[in-house]
């Protein structure tokens, strides 16, 4: 819902009405909206100070915001690959949240926008674990690679990366 949550092992994701009755329930006030997109793909890093300090991506794919939990800062350069582990899928209105999540709450901690932009996607494949984008953020910019690595116990890992040569 908020950060740090592990996908379900089925690999399925959770539905954007389903993402608003889980916050709606817990009494936390976030952005709730028609979930509608207003033409281009974003993404966004949050930067979320929580129990440790990460920045939380996020691409719009398929009509929600895919994301990931990424432990240290993002890559700006090419060759610098940071680890990135998957999350809840959250609806497209949290592409604007910053805040403070209170104490008691899941992900309590302020959230602050760290990057946001367009995104392209060039190729997601999600059988083979291979998700290539170009963004256009101003943090981020060119073409960026998620790459599914072997799972780590039962949690499901991804590297992420700047492509060389963009």
């Amino acid at each position: 819902m908020y950060a740090s949550t592990s996908m379900p092992a089925d690999g399925s994701t959770m539905k954007p009405e389903q993402n608003r009755n889980e916050r709606h329930s817990s009494g936390i006030t976030e952005p709730v909206g028609s979930g509608k997109s207003s033409g281009k793909s974003v993404f966004v890093i949050q930067e979320h100070d929580s129990k440790k300090l990460h920045w939380d991506l996020r691409l719009q794919i398929g009509g929600v915001l895919r994301s990931w939990a990424v432990p240290k800062e993002p890559p700006t350069e090419p060759g610098v690959k940071r680890l990135a582990i998957p999350t809840k899928d959250h609806s497209l209105e949290y592409a604007d949240f910053e805040g403070e999540i209170p104490k008691g709450h899941y992900g309590a901690g302020t959230v602050k926008m760290w990057d946001r932009g367009t995104f392209e996607p060039l190729e997601v494949d999600d059988e083979k674990g291979k998700i290539i984008f170009r963004v256009d953020g101003q943090r981020l910019s060119g073409v960026y690679c998620l790459i599914r690595t072997k799972p780590r116990g039962d949690k499901e890992q991804w590297l992420f990366f700047r492509k060389k040569g963009e």
